[in-house]
């Protein structure tokens, strides 16, 4: 009797997809040349080369990092960066200048709540641009990421649980903290593949406030241990979805890594009066994406493009004056 073999699949058809798997090949020596020519244009231009020093080096890192064989791609610009640049720095002429006014005045306390307030607004908003601008700049294969989260209601988040860590005497922090990063982090789309963030703040609480009691008993031995537990909770509540199936990503960091990391990365500033910075960026890199593996199978031919351009780079900008970094 003949059987239709086209009833049972074959070796190949049932093989899953191959693991995805995160890498960073970056070179200290490379990125310093980088460094060393972003900083002197920089100081010859009076601080003006600086986006396009900052895309420079986005541009490197970003190409520096492979997914599955393939490495990412940064399509941001000088040009769009000095324009963000600008209007940021407009922004804090603008609050430096309102607080000048009120002191000039004789009114410090108006002053310091001025410029306060001035900062509580401006926070969100540079933290909503610059993951906007961030994302709709990346891609990976040509497909590019976004960003689709609501300005007023990441304002409406910020300021409510701004005021209940004022009210909780700093305790809400953690929940501010966690409850922004699940906002932002569960808005951003990979082609057709949607980012999911879900973090608690009781947990992060918890763990912060072990790892500072544990930190002190120990004489800071466990501080080592307290940041693998932190990258363990940044990185294990992180997942990408894609119709009915969930790829989760999962650290393999440990304690001892961290402590050789920091040990090392110390020694190499210290013993090189902070030259050696660019190679201590590219260690923590490294670091960062050999620790990180993907749990679950997708196929990358079935992700779909999603057109998002966006070209104000004010909020990246805002987000540097202000010093705060990435979300991710």
């Amino acid at each position: 009797m003949d059987i239709d073999a086209s009833l049972f699949p074959s070796p190949v058809q049932a093989e899953e997809n191959p693991p995805l798997k995160f890498s960073f090949e970056g070179e200290g020596g490379e990125y310093f040349s980088i460094v060393i020519v972003n900083w002197l244009l920089t100081v010859l231009t009076l601080g003006f080369y600086y986006p396009w020093a900052k895309a420079r080096k986005l541009s490197y890192l970003y190409s520096s990092t492979e997914l599955h064989g393939s490495r990412f791609t940064f399509h941001g610009t000088g040009n769009e960066m000095f324009k963000g640049f600008i209007k940021a720095i407009l922004v804090f002429i603008i609050l430096f200048g309102t607080m000048t006014f009120f002191r000039f005045m004789n009114a410090p306390i108006l002053a310091i709540l001025s410029f306060g307030l001035g900062l509580f607004l401006v926070y969100p908003v540079a933290l909503h641009g610059s993951y906007k601008y961030r994302m709709s700049r990346t891609s990976w294969r040509g497909i590019r990421l976004g960003y689709r989260g609501d300005r007023s209601e990441l304002f409406s988040i910020f300021t409510k649980g701004v005021l209940l860590t004022i009210v909780t005497l700093g305790l809400y922090r953690s929940w501010l903290y966690i409850n922004i990063r699940n906002y932002m982090l569960s808005r951003i789309r990979f082609g057709s593949l949607t980012f999911r963030y879900n973090g608690h703040g009781s947990d992060y609480f918890i763990l912060n406030l072990k790892g500072y009691i544990l930190t002190i008993l120990t004489l800071g031995i466990y501080f080592f241990w307290w940041q693998k537990e932190l990258f363990d909770y940044y990185i294990n509540n992180l997942s990408i979805e894609s119709e009915n199936r969930s790829i989760k990503l999962r650290s393999k960091a440990s304690g001892g890594g961290f402590f050789k990391l920091f040990f090392v990365n110390m020694l190499l500033l210290v013993f090189t009066i902070g030259l050696a910075s660019p190679w201590v960026l590219m260690r923590t890199m490294r670091f960062i994406f050999s620790n990180v593996e993907v749990k679950g199978n997708v196929n990358l031919d079935t992700i779909m493009q999603t057109e998002i351009e966006y070209t104000d780079a004010t909020g990246e900008d805002l987000s540097d004056l202000l010093d705060f970094g990435f979300v991710i």
